[in-house]
């Protein structure tokens, strides 16, 4: 039997929706990226781009578990000399949860140019609606 190589023209995208509430958002990130990578599909391949497209709703309502909401912080550097920025998650998660979630998707994506493109399939809402209703999202269960 030999190995089967996915090819462009034979990879179908899905889109999932991921509900975040009441959930801890590592674990709702960890899916997403699998979704996005296409590891759940058996015709994964590492060099081949097979995920699907994937929308998180209600990332407002993600918990962060033990005390991370107050001593976990997000640092980012501007660039500038001195530019160096941070905030807490407490603050981003009740200014811009949709951010957060995002933060901890990329952390689980390759930082690569195939990782670049499974991060434009992702999308994440602050609420429990979503734009993507035309594309008949099916809810993913985990």
């Amino acid at each position: 039997m030999s190995t089967t190589m996915p090819k462009q023209a034979e990879i179908s995208r899905k889109w999932y929706i991921l509900d975040a509430t009441d959930k801890p958002l590592g674990r709702v990130a960890a899916q997403a990226a699998v979704l996005l990578r296409g590891k759940h599909k058996p015709i994964f391949a590492p060099y081949a781009d097979c995920g699907d497209h994937v929308i998180i709703i209600n990332c407002e309502k993600a918990i962060l578990t033990g005390k991370k909401l107050e001593q976990k912080k997000f640092y980012w550097h501007t660039g500038w000399i001195g530019g160096l920025k941070e905030i807490s998650y407490k603050k981003l998660m009740a200014q811009n949860p949709e951010k957060a979630m995002t933060i901890a998707v990329t952390g689980m994506i390759p930082h690569t140019s195939q990782g670049a493109a499974q991060l434009r399939r992702l999308r994440t809402v602050k609420g429990a609606e979503h734009p993507h209703a035309a594309q008949k999202p099916e809810v993913y269960e985990f």
